[in-house]
């Protein structure tokens, strides 16, 4: 199964150009599940909800429906060791996973976050401390785009994030690669010019029809490698990330058959 969607569905520019102009923010989680399969929560990496808050989540959307969601940045940032930190995100995720749509946890870690002893032995701690499920590992820093890394990644039961960003000096680029039994892949657009502005900006990015084509093809090939994957479109300014999803959908086509293309109901934010 090819799962597509975006990273986040909470946000006020989408109004308009994908969500009704007039829909409240707490109904718009539902609207999306109508439009999409999966989704990506990003809001974690900044601040943890209430396990409350995940459980709601989990109830807005139909079965079947997957999510993802982010480290926090204490642990993927700062290389936090702390267990209590560890011990809140399981909280967090856990009414996901009773649910059963708790399809895995993105650790994205910085550019400043190089391939050396010291991160690889952070790697290891992180598949112990986080617990049983699925990590997808998200790398910025081009050291690790090194077959060691894919050996690594392996030989601790960790996934593989592959991605799509500017092509710039120093960033990781787009391998087409899996890791264990679950594809991954973050698309994040390609706006060099802005990208190392620490703002909303550097997500300003339409893809064109060629270059979504390219990556349904590499899609299609990490199906054949996997048991699924997870596509989540990240260039979420003005909507952006929903209109290259839904086209994305399209282009898959029965590959692609997990992607919703309901029409309009009611939606939730995050």
């Amino acid at each position: 199964m090819i799962y597509v969607g975006t990273s986040g569905f909470s946000f006020e520019d989408w109004r308009g150009s994908f969500y009704p102009p007039g829909i409240p923010r707490g109904q718009m989680l539902n609207y999306y599940g109508t439009r999409f399969p999966a989704v990506e929560i990003n809001s974690t990496y900044y601040r943890l909800p209430h396990p409350q808050v995940t459980r709601q989540l989990a109830m807005k959307t139909p079965e079947g429906f997957r999510f993802t969601v982010k480290l926090q940045a204490e642990v993927t940032h700062r290389l936090s060791r702390d267990s209590s930190a560890y011990d809140a995100f399981r909280r967090v995720i856990e009414p996901l996973r009773e649910a059963g749509k708790y399809a895995g946890t993105l650790a994205q870690f910085p550019w400043s976050f190089r391939a050396g002893s010291k991160n690889r032995d952070f790697l290891a701690f992180l598949r112990r401390a986080h617990g049983p499920g699925p990590i997808h590992i998200e790398f910025r820093h081009d050291s690790w785009a090194v077959p060691d890394t894919f050996r690594l990644l392996e030989d601790l039961g960790l996934g593989f994030c592959c991605v799509d960003e500017p092509s710039l000096e120093g960033l990781f680029p787009p391998l087409v690669h899996v890791c264990g039994p679950v594809a991954y892949v973050r698309l994040h657009g390609r706006n060099a010019r802005q990208w190392w502005d620490a703002g909303p900006l550097r997500y300003d990015y339409l893809y064109s029809e060629e270059e979504l084509r390219a990556w349904a093809d590499r899609i299609r090939e990490l199906a054949g490698r996997s048991r699924e994957v997870l596509v989540f479109f990240n260039n979420c300014h003005r909507g952006q990330a929903a209109e290259n999803a839904l086209r994305m959908g399209e282009l898959l086509g029965p590959a692609g058959g997990s992607t919703g293309s309901a029409a309009p109901a009611a939606a939730d934010g995050t």
